[in-house]
């Protein structure tokens, strides 16, 4: 399967025109460092990029969440009205693997705040 980076660099500057913004404006609004919109844009470095990258700077660029995937593979870009392929990397599993692993995260900062509790009550035992 071959990739067409160039085609995706020609569908996001000529959106980003129509929309009139900027690089940083573009990064800030889908979450994608300023530097990877840049290669994206001027196809300086082409390598595999994450489809959540693409996905992520479709929908910021008011396209189908597949619309620069299927750009970059030749294939015609789906409607934004179009449902989202329905697969185990949907955007709503995402998010709720996100919000499983925040918790996780929470739990597991909880119980350093409490070591750290014990750790300082020692220290000052002990001056």
């Amino acid at each position: 399967m071959s990739e067409d980076w160039a085609a995706v660099a020609r569908a996001i500057n000529e959106r980003v025109s129509e929309l009139g913004w900027r690089q940083k404006e573009l990064a800030e609004r889908s979450n994608v460092s300023l530097a990877i919109v840049r290669e994206i844009q001027h196809h300086v470095v082409e390598r595999r990029r994450s489809s959540r990258t693409l996905e992520s700077l479709s929908v910021t660029l008011g396209w189908h969440p597949q619309h620069l995937i299927s750009v970059l593979h030749g294939r015609k870009p789906p409607s934004p009205d179009e449902p989202a392929a329905g697969g185990p990397e949907t955007v709503w599993s995402r998010l709720d693997t996100l919000e499983q692993r925040m918790v996780e995260i929470t739990e597991r900062l909880d119980d350093l705040k409490s070591d750290l509790a014990t750790v300082i009550e020692h220290v000052r035992k002990d001056r």
